[in-house]
């Protein structure tokens, strides 16, 4: 195996996850006397240029051509979207006249908002099914993968994008130097990109393993993403350190040249050179919290077994799917899980089999425990499922520890 960033071939193993099927790849019941195709799903960090990264042993055509994920099922996440957008109105000086241009744009979560204040905008989707809801939302959306011809035939008839956004696609991309380029053909030359990633301090320090999966090619600290961004002649000017996802990287960047780096880049890189996450060695101990994570959640779902109760599950994210492959978990243990997309209603998880209901499915059945799979979303969950405790059900999170929602009055967590 050769970096994808340097070609390095001195890349040495973080975590081994074994092997799982895709984490989107959804069964339909015909499917479950079929075969199912697994990949090694093993983490490696390159010595030279520490990228954190896995082997693409699957290609974006075969994930994101039809995808299962349609953003705007979080309303959390549309928040956040529109929080975002109404900042960068304001502080880019954004108008009629300007460009906004998002890769990855999934079913129009984000450009909803830019359509709304009157912007022009574009998204760039790959998955036709998810870019048929975006327009649908009255979104314009181009469907393909963004590579140096396509932001060239775009460029040629849209014009330079004064702001262009990469929200959690950045891991998502195998050829990566050649997707940076196209980032930097997209941009004007005084323009703004903006790239929202999970941060590798948190998988590492808080052992993330779920977020490893194999659409996600790889992880990075903003060391790793200066140097990946450096590729196509962009430069970090500002960064910030988000909530979302259990702890990302939002970058601002501009082409090399235009601006001087802020304060808080030095900062951010201080705190990662503090957790050792600047030498190879800083991340050697993701393995062993990544194995008390599972048997905590193991240890519990016997205990709940032995014990007669019930245990549902909420949510069918790609994360839960890492987790429920790695753990070993099957129906004995997690009779189902219920989704707000219909997509994945009816489906079975990969690998492990587990059915996937609508969400009403859990009000009927009223399960004795209730787990809660995207864990990153605690607030947004915590408030929709507090009338679970009408039958006297718990609410309980896996990540970053095993642990129960704690209710306030109003609903939402503490």
């Amino acid at each position: 195996m050769h970096c994808r960033l340097c070609d390095s071939v001195r890349l040495v193993s973080v975590l081994d996850l074994g092997a799982t099927p895709p984490c989107e790849k959804f069964l339909t019941e015909i499917e479950l006397d079929e075969p199912e195709t697994t990949y090694p799903l093993h983490l490696r960090i390159c010595q030279d240029c520490l990228l954190l990264q896995i082997p693409a042993l699957i290609t974006p055509d075969e994930t994101f051509t039809e995808y299962a994920y349609f953003a705007s099922y979080s309303d959390s996440w549309v928040r956040h979207a529109k929080t975002f957008v109404d900042h960068a109105v304001t502080q880019l000086d954004l108008d009629a006249q300007s460009l906004l241009v998002e890769v990855a744009s999934n079913d129009g979560y984000l450009l909803q908002h830019a359509v709304a204040a009157g912007i022009p905008c574009l998204g760039i989707e790959p998955s036709v099914n998810v870019g048929a809801a975006a327009r649908e939302r009255g979104v314009p959306t181009t469907t393909g993968f963004l590579d140096e011809e396509l932001a060239a035939k775009i460029r040629a008839e849209y014009g330079p994008a004064d702001l262009v956004v990469a929200n959690n696609v950045y891991a998502h991309v195998p050829d990566l130097i050649g997707f940076t380029r196209a980032l930097r053909e997209l941009l004007a030359d005084d323009g703004w990109l903006t790239i929202e990633v999970h941060h590798a301090l948190n998988l590492v320090r808080h052992g993330q393993f779920d977020t490893v999966y194999h659409e996600h090619f790889q992880y990075y600290t903003l060391l790793s993403a200066q140097y990946a961004l450096a590729t196509g002649g962009l430069t970090v000017v500002d960064v910030e350190l988000l909530p979302t996802h259990g702890g990302s990287l939002r970058l601002w960047v501009r082409p090399d040249g235009v601006a001087q780096p802020s304060p808080r880049i030095a900062r951010v890189l201080a705190i990662e050179a503090q957790a050792g996450l600047h030498t190879a060695d800083g991340y050697s101990g993701l393995r062993s919290r990544a194995e008390v994570v599972r048997h905590d959640l193991l240890r519990y779902l016997l205990a709940c077994r032995a014990g007669g109760k019930r245990v549902a599950g909420y949510g069918a994210p790609g994360k839960g799917n890492t987790l429920l492959n790695y753990c070993g978990i099957r129906p004995d243990l997690l009779s189902y899980t219920v989704d707000r997309n219909p997509y994945k209603q009816g489906r079975y998880t990969p690998g492990t089999r587990i059915p996937i209901h609508p969400p009403e499915h859990l009000d009927a059945d009223r399960p004795d425990v209730v787990l809660a799979l995207p864990w990153n979303l605690e607030a947004e969950l915590t408030s929709q499922l507090r009338h679970i405790r009408d039958w006297g059900a718990h609410l309980v999170f896996p990540m970053p520890t095993l642990h129960p929602a704690v209710f306030t009055d109003s609903g939402d967590a503490r």
